[in-house]
């Protein structure tokens, strides 16, 4: 069993748990259930952000703890200065460190998009997504059938959650459906979590015409960014280069001034 099938194991354990604690009714009363969010996409498409997504992340199955001193309070502003497309926040516990209070922390310190970044499996985490605040939710293609995929994909659309859909290569395209609005290339191998910026550009051509493309982990220079968007990237979701700093929200402030000086 490699990680990422240890990983689903647990969630399917933690999801049925969850479940029996907070019905999805009791969902639909929180506070963020009814009201609006901003939307991924239109950030990533908008010239006046820099198409990073940056990530809150504690720590990683491959690299362990990554930063365990910065609190949501101290990054999440700093990010949104940096003039980004939007957050990633980690909600997984057991293999991440991350909760679902994290997000609820960010959405009230924040105006822009965040991403729900978790290993989703189930309807009820697409309505528990909606409830703390996410403004998208990730669908990972590897852990998907293609009509589980379109079901939570549905979903998610008719909660008013933008989709992001992660890939790691050409077969898990055909995961990708139409409601999708960024399909994102993980360089990182979720068995080996080897990184390559390679498999972004490999699959560059063969992704849709119509959603926004985003590359996913290794991306550490603003060459990185430049390359990524001679093959058509829009988006850059960038955690650990900024997470391993003392001080991750001027980290991110910094590498977005270097892009602006560079681009």
């Amino acid at each position: 069993m490699n990680i990422l099938d240890k990983i689903v194991a647990q969630k399917k354990i933690e999801v049925a748990q969850q479940q029996e604690y907070t019905s999805i009714e009791k969902l639909k009363t929180f506070d963020c259930f009814n009201k609006e969010v901003p939307l991924l996409k239109a950030y990533l498409q908008d010239e006046k952000h820099n198409g990073i997504i940056s990530e809150y992340k504690r720590q990683s199955p491959s690299k362990g703890i990554i930063n365990s001193t910065s609190t949501i309070e101290d990054v999440i502003p700093l990010y949104e200065k940096a003039g980004v497309s939007g957050i990633s926040v980690l909600t997984d516990l057991e293999f991440f460190g991350g909760n679902k209070s994290d997000l609820v922390t960010a959405r009230s310190v924040s105006t822009i998009p965040i991403l729900r970044k978790d290993f989703m499996i189930s309807a009820y985490q697409v309505y528990e997504a909606k409830a703390i605040g996410a403004s998208a939710i990730l669908l990972i293609a590897a852990i998907l059938t293609h009509d589980e995929a379109f079901e939570l994909s549905k979903l998610a659309k008719d909660l008013g959650l933008d989709i992001l859909m992660e890939v790691h290569n050409k077969e898990e395209l055909d995961i990708v459906n139409s409601l999708v609005d960024v399909v994102g290339v993980n360089n990182r191998n979720l068995k080996t979590f080897e990184v390559s910026l390679q498999q972004s550009i490999d699959l560059a051509a063969a992704m849709p015409t119509d959603v926004v493309k985003i590359s996913e982990s290794g991306i550490y220079t603003v060459e990185d960014i430049l390359l990524l968007r001679q093959h058509g990237f829009q988006g850059f979701l960038i955690g650990e280069n900024f997470m391993c700093t003392n001080n991750p929200g001027q980290a991110c402030i910094d590498f977005s001034e270097a892009i602006k000086q560079k681009g």
